[in-house]
């Protein structure tokens, strides 16, 4: 049995991580800390502290906000147990901090922890391998609680893009911008508005067609169920940082 710490335990995400685990005989969500001590189950204890956790811990699931990544890295170091990392808006700071963490610890990141958006990044590198003169967009949906734009999964999928060309450069959006689009951009273009899960298109247009690649969450769950997934891919790996490829490439 994998005993899973959620971190943000009482945001949406993290309610469906717990279900997610109930649901799961191979592990089980011990206990909870978030900055909202909402104990919404008798049997899960949520703390507004690390350092107040009591539980035996194997894993964290991490599913809060970028500011509370320095607690997570920590307590995971002090405890010597990995973490699988699924907020997205970090600083390119916080990103190195994590690969240097990895060194010492299993470390888990991805901007989404769905196995069909991780698919979408395989389609997309082979679209921009074989249509390389088209232009290429994305625009990504969400709810508008969500607070960092572009979401993490755009930028995944621009990334595909650039490791098969790395002549691409990103543009967020046109405002201001006069002038004809040039050949190598990717256009990266977020919405906000009420309960959108989660939506993803990105673009291939040449002067005759058009191809688009689309991902449509309609359910949390499919991020819950796959940060599980990750916990119990990672629990047992050594120390370093993994991706939801890895987890894919494992079958």
């Amino acid at each position: 049995m994998i005993n899973i710490l959620i971190s943000g335990a009482n945001g949406r995400m993290g309610r469906k991580v717990f279900e997610s685990c109930k649901l799961n005989d191979n592990v089980k969500a011990v206990c909870g800390v978030d900055i909202i001590m909402n104990c919404f189950d008798k049997n899960f204890p949520i703390y507004d502290a690390f350092d107040k956790v009591k539980e035996d811990v194997d894993v964290i699931i991490d599913f809060s906000a970028p500011s509370n990544l320095d607690n997570i890295l920590n307590f995971c170091l002090a405890k010597n147990i990995p973490a699988v990392l699924c907020a997205t808006g970090y600083s390119p700071e916080q990103i190195e901090k994590v690969s240097s963490c990895s060194k010492k610890l299993p470390l888990f990141r991805s901007g989404n922890m769905s196995l069909g958006v991780n698919a979408l990044i395989d389609l997309v590198k082979k679209a921009t391998s074989a249509l390389g003169e088209f232009d290429i967009e994305i625009i990504e949906k969400h709810h508008n609680q969500k607070v960092d734009a572009p979401s993490g999964t755009a930028l995944m999928l621009a990334d595909a893009v650039k490791s098969v060309d790395d002549d691409k450069f990103y543009t967020y959006g046109r405002n201001g911008i006069v002038g004809k689009r040039d050949k190598n951009e990717i256009g990266i273009h977020a919405v906000r508005g009420g309960g959108i899960v989660g939506e993803h298109q990105v673009i291939f247009a040449s002067n005759f067609e058009t191809i688009t690649l689309t991902h449509q969450a309609t359910d949390r769950s499919v991020f819950a169920d796959g940060a599980v997934k990750a916990a119990q891919f990672i629990v047992n790996m050594p120390n370093g940082l993994y991706n939801m490829s890895d987890v894919i490439n494992q079958k």
